[in-house]
């Protein structure tokens, strides 16, 4: 294993180097850098241009500036020595645009890949297990639907029905009667296709999904709940507990003990966490907020370790996800909790969906204050990207699951009388991810290089507005920083593909 990682280390060093050089001659040969100053009717535009043709280094032939660059840019893989990744046009370093804008687009890629990987899995799955149902004719059509929509288009249509439609309804947050029926009515059309089965089973979970959305909706309107939200001393607690049990049922059954009682155990202690650290995270800063994280994933795993019997790994995947899960709903709490001074903020002025930049300019206020106003800026070009991967995750976690389902091993599970859900959770829900690791992996490099139009329509400070001021005025160095992130993130993520193609089926191995 260690020769094959080296010799793919080695590989992937080649292609960045050749990569590279192709991509320096082509922005060179796109445009002259000085043709601008040429034009210039400023009196001092000679002196100018021999300014910009030193910080370019313009008098050394192609392949020499190439080469410069090159050097440079190999120091930042070298601790100690000085990153140079050559300047702008206007004499600023790249090094200092470049962590800014990889920083805000990663924000952006990353909460889009994760939700467009869990959203797209899930509602992949659910098609395939209810195949030609109703359920699977709707999320094929919204999911081609999706795939073919232009990004551009879905930026426009987030910033008019989702950006300025909730800000004007929050002036007066009232749900029509009309649409609370409605939804219901839908929540319960999808409830029943989702669990299938008798008459008598779609008949009782519409009326259940429908009686809750109903109450829901009405509770929400009736106290405009959006306005001051919380979910409270019983919606909390109670929320972490069904979680965690959620994943005790899903990863080991009804029947487990084991992992009940390690679910049981990191929902006590989460729940009892759940009213001790709110007065306290009111202050606390990013440090103290990814301890709660790592402490409730760390109380999971050491329960599922103590507790786990004879199938410790098992159990620890469960406490590992309920801690998550479970801290999760700590955070929402008091982002909820700190929402209402943030949307009464004047800076915000009661419109706190934002539909351009990262950040609201000048904005003052805490720790909370400042963590709602980037998620609030992140949300519709995240929804943006997450909607169109998330589409291509659903078609290939259907056909994989279709496939893996048809398999002899699966026949052979449920012959040996094991219940539906361990054979799908644990025999064929594992084998049908080996398709979308490959697909994943392609699709964060695409993501990096192809939030380009949707940064540019979010006016979103990132790796794409780097790559327009380099290729606008053809300055090279700007257009390489970008190419070199999109390809390191490219070649990195398709190795772990590789790699992960071991971990999830024993019979791959790499020689």
């Amino acid at each position: 294993m260690l020769s094959y990682i080296l010799r793919r280390i080695g590989v992937s060093i080649i292609i960045l180097i050749a990569a590279s050089l192709l991509m320096y001659v082509l922005v060179s040969w796109a445009g002259d850098p000085l043709d601008e100053l040429r034009a210039s009717p400023l009196p001092n535009k000679d002196q100018l241009i021999e300014q910009r043709i030193q910080w370019l280094g313009l008098n050394d032939p192609l392949i020499v500036r190439w080469f410069n660059w090159l050097v440079g840019a190999a120091q930042c893989a070298v601790p100690f020595l000085t990153c140079d990744l050559g300047v702008t046009i206007a004499n600023q370093p790249v090094t200092i645009l470049l962590p800014r804008a990889m920083a805000a687009t990663l924000q952006l890629v990353t909460a889009s890949t994760i939700l467009a990987i869990v959203l797209g899995i899930t509602v992949g799955i659910i098609s395939a297990l209810r195949q030609y149902s109703a359920v699977d004719y709707t999320f094929t059509f919204i999911g081609f639907f999706l795939y073919s929509l232009p990004s551009f288009v879905m930026g426009v249509l987030l910033k008019v029905f989702v950006a300025l439609g909730f800000n004007d309804w929050l002036r007066e947050p009232v749900i029509s009667w009309a649409w609370i029926i409605i939804l219901s009515v839908l929540s319960g059309l999808m409830w029943q296709a989702i669990f299938g089965g008798e008459r008598k089973r779609r008949l009782v979970a519409f009326a259940a999904s429908f009686l809750m959305t109903f109450a829901m909706l009405y509770y929400i309107s009736a106290t405009q709940w959006v306005l001051d939200p919380s979910l409270g001393p019983v919606v909390g607690p109670l929320l972490i507990l069904v979680l965690a049990g959620a994943m005790a049922f899903l990863i080991a059954g009804p029947k487990a003990r084991f992992a009940w009682r390690t679910a049981a155990v990191v929902g006590v202690v989460l729940v009892v966490g759940y009213f001790l650290l709110q007065p306290y995270l009111k202050v606390w800063g990013w440090i103290a907020l990814l301890v709660v994280i790592a402490g409730a994933i760390g109380v999971g795993l050491l329960a599922g370790w103590l507790l786990g019997e004879h199938d410790k790994g098992q159990a620890m995947r469960i406490g590992g996800f309920g801690g998550a899960l479970g801290a999760g709903v700590i955070v929402i709490e008091q982002i909820m909790q700190n929402w209402n001074a943030y949307v009464s903020n004047p800076r915000v002025a009661g419109r706190p969906i934002a539909t351009v930049g990262s950040t609201t300019p000048n904005i003052r206020g805490d720790f909370w204050t400042h963590l709602i106003d980037t998620g609030t800026h992140l949300l519709l070009p995240t929804i943006s990207l997450m909607l169109i991967s998330f589409a291509l995750y659903t078609r290939y976690a259907r056909g994989g699951m279709l496939e893996v389902m048809n398999q002899d091993y699966i026949r052979t599970a449920r012959a040996k009388g094991l219940p539906e859900r361990a054979v799908v959770v644990r025999h064929a829900f594992r084998n049908s991810l080996i398709p979308i690791t490959t697909i994943v992996a392609a699709d964060v490099g695409s993501l990096i290089g192809g939030a380009v139009i949707t940064e540019r329509i979010f006016a979103f400070s990132g790796m794409g507005a780097l790559f327009m001021q380099g290729l606008r005025p053809i300055d090279p160095n700007p257009v390489m920083a970008y190419f070199i992130v999109v390809a390191i993130f490219t070649i990195a993520f398709n190795f772990i593909a590789d790699l992960t193609y071991s971990a999830l089926d024993p019979r791959v191995r790499a020689r």
